[in-house]
């Protein structure tokens, strides 16, 4: 059974087993991947109308994976994410405008450390199909770049050629299918 918040709109759980959170930023020359393992959220997705339609997701900063156990301890601590005082990265939107073709900018505020910002995705609806087994699945993929200074990361290691260790700006990327939330 599905939760109906209004005409033509159904909220979704996402996923998890089958959607993914990352990100990526620039490291000394190259650029470190990771993800967060421990995420969930829900999708009050309007078919008739997308711009009627939210989103709220929140991870758990814990869960970094950057397949490096020392630096995931780091990012761990009070010099990134204080996972401890901070335990969530939060995101709620505000608006959602059409792009066309099934692409949207979903404008919201993020939450990371106890500081909130406003961010803007570049999302695009992938569609809407049912799985193997008769289950209804959305998917979405979003895209978003920030300044993790912008949110009190800020700490670097100059080098000794010049410039930083760790670049500012963070490419988020997530991929998310979304089941109907049983009521």
């Amino acid at each position: 059974m599905t939760t109906a918040t209004s005409t033509n709109t159904t909220t979704y759980s996402i996923d998890k087993a089958h959607s993914e959170a990352t990100f990526q930023v620039r490291h000394l020359l190259t650029k470190v991947r990771g993800r967060f393992s421990d995420f969930e959220g829900t999708i009050d997705y309007n078919e008739s109308d997308p711009a009627r339609s939210s989103v709220n997701v929140t991870i758990q900063a814990a869960s970094i994976d950057t397949n490096e156990r020392d630096r995931d301890n780091h990012l761990r601590s009070a010099d990134f994410f204080d996972a401890e005082k901070f335990p969530t990265l939060t995101f709620r939107n505000q608006s959602i405008t059409g792009k066309g073709d099934d692409r949207f900018d979903v404008a919201g505020d993020l939450t990371i450390r106890g500081v909130t910002r406003p961010v803007t995705l570049a999302v695009t609806f992938l569609g809407k199909a049912k799985d193997p087994w008769g289950n209804e699945r959305i998917a979405f993929e979003a895209d978003a770049t920030i300044n993790r200074k912008d949110f009190g990361l800020n700490w670097n290691a100059a080098l000794e050629t010049g410039g930083f260790l760790v670049g500012d700006e963070v490419k988020i990327s997530l991929s998310a299918q979304a089941i109907p939330k049983a009521a």
